[in-house]
């Protein structure tokens, strides 16, 4: 009976150390993750901030307006088989330059310009023009050609306000 006694006695004294430890472990693990919350949602709002600035210079650098120059309006007959219907193309196109002083070079190159489109115009047949993907191919080539034309200039695009195939 004794030794039940002993038990008893210590093990109350034993339970309530393993509650104390139990908080104060439970206190230092609650402080060290308000510590990390708080330093992760600080360091987000600042690097978002920092972002933010870093943005904002990048944006008036990129917002250097455009320049486009306009082409005379080109009509053409394309090519075809022997037999088939003649078939016409009327084509609007506008030239994107990065800024104003490359307007007044590619100006004066303007007839060269037309020559060239009128030449490579006249290859085409309306099923290379068909769908997008032709319409794309022709944007490509007609801007390649444009840049071989006017060298040592480029323009960034040719742009077309208005096709017709007749």
């Amino acid at each position: 009976m004794a030794d039940t006694d002993t038990t008893d006695g210590a093990a109350p004294g034993g339970d309530e150390a393993a509650p104390k430890k139990s908080k104060l472990k439970l206190i230092i693990i609650g402080v060290v993750a308000l510590a990390l919350v708080g330093g992760g949602g600080g360091y987000f709002f600042l690097a978002k901030g920092k972002k933010k600035d870093e943005h904002a210079e990048a944006a008036p650098a990129a917002a250097k307006p455009l320049s486009f120059v306009e082409v005379p309006e080109i009509v053409v007959n394309l090519a075809g088989q022997p037999g088939e219907r003649v078939q016409y193309l009327k084509a609007k196109l506008v030239l994107e330059v990065k800024d104003a002083p490359q307007v007044a070079l590619i100006t004066p190159a303007m007839p060269r310009i037309t020559d060239m489109a009128q030449v490579y115009l006249r290859e085409l047949r309306s099923s290379d023009l068909n769908g997008s993907i032709g319409m794309f191919r022709l944007k490509e080539e007609l801007t390649r050609r444009v840049n071989a034309a006017i060298a040592p200039n480029h323009v960034n695009a040719v742009l077309f306000k208005e096709i017709l195939i007749q």
